[in-house]
């Protein structure tokens, strides 16, 4: 027992001499190296397909394509008998449900002229499975020190975000493991001391063009841990 409570407290003690030793941008940079050791998501071009699943409902299927070079975007979602399609090409943006673009307009997203919505949409993928890479993205301030929290027994070393305020108003933390570098939890707060937002558990990396990609996300509430759903990337296609 005396051996084994040394051991925990040698450990605890490395870690947090690796906190005050490793800056912020450093420890980015060698997640970054870990995930995508040949910069491979600046020109990413291929389709992730996912499928997601939440309390109390059927699943979803989404195919999201990214094509970095030619500003193409395309999310196919499918539930039950319901198909929505949107495309976004070179600044103009197209939507469809069940092939039908002719839609009343109240009940549609995005139209030529106002890409909006389609544009948060593709903002929303490309952030979430273009981590940690783009915490490099202008716009994101890195709070330059490094901290370490546990979370589901573990121990990480955390980077703190937070956003200049054209791009976001919400504060993230990033944990990544104190020996590869691999990002395996991050967070969001509207509002920190409210508790609310919301952490994601990522399990299970994949290999995707060269990068190492979560397999598994399951999201949860900050406040009562409540499990939200999960994302499973469940293939990736290259485009041609």
């Amino acid at each position: 027992m005396i051996k084994y409570s040394l051991l925990v407290f040698i450990s605890i003690f490395s870690l947090a001499g690796i906190a005050q030793e490793i800056t912020s941008v450093a420890l980015l940079a060698k997640s970054i190296e870990y995930h995508d050791p040949n910069s491979a998501w600046e020109s990413f071009r291929g389709t992730l397909f996912i499928t997601t699943s939440t309390p109390n409902n059927s699943n979803r299927t989404s195919e999201v394509t990214l094509d970095f070079p030619s500003d193409y975007f395309k999310l196919v979602v499918k539930r039950d008998t319901i198909t929505t399609t949107e495309i976004f090409n070179k600044g103009k943006c197209s939507f469809s449900v069940n092939g039908r673009t002719s839609i009343p307009k109240e009940d549609a997203q995005s139209n030529g002229t106002n890409c909006d919505p389609l544009l948060l949409m593709k903002n929303y993928y490309t952030y979430l499975y273009g981590l940690p890479m783009k915490l490099r993205d202008k716009g994101t301030i890195l709070d330059p020190v490094v901290r370490k929290k546990t979370i589901q027994g573990k121990e990480y070393l955390v980077l703190k975000a937070t956003y200049e305020e054209s791009v976001g108003k919400e504060t993230w933390y990033f944990y990544f493991d104190p020996i590869s570098y691999a990002m395996e939890v991050y967070q969001f707060y509207n509002e920190e001391s409210k508790n609310d937002g919301e952490y994601v558990m990522l399990d299970s990396l994949v290999a995707v063009n060269g990068m190492k990609i979560p397999k598994k996300r399951s999201w949860f509430t900050n406040k009562e841990k409540r499990l939200l759903g999960t994302d499973l990337l469940t293939s990736y296609k290259a485009l041609n």
